[in-house]
């Protein structure tokens, strides 16, 4: 029979100045995992926040998942008895 999970990723997005950053944050089992991404404006660029937020939760969300690709090679390892490295 399938069993159906539902995990929600937080996103929390701030700009100043020519800097935008975002932290994603996850919880699986009881553990949080959190990583966060910047990004950074040319001051001779236009002023586009949309392309700003959306670069720094890329950045982000691509830490979270090496982040949980890390956990997943841990806990192979450990069932294995020897290290392992999954492909994400």
């Amino acid at each position: 029979m399938a069993k159906s999970k539902a995990f929600t990723v937080d996103l929390d997005v701030l700009e100043e100045g020519n800097t935008t950053g975002a932290t994603a944050r996850l919880v699986i089992g009881g553990e949080e995992f959190v990583a966060s991404g910047t990004a950074r404006r040319n001051p001779q660029d236009p002023d586009m926040p949309k392309i700003g937020d959306e670069l720094a939760v890329a950045r982000a969300l691509l830490l979270l998942a090496r982040e949980l690709g890390q956990k997943v090679d841990e806990g192979i390892a450990a069932y294995e008895g020897h290290e392992v490295h999954v492909s994400i």
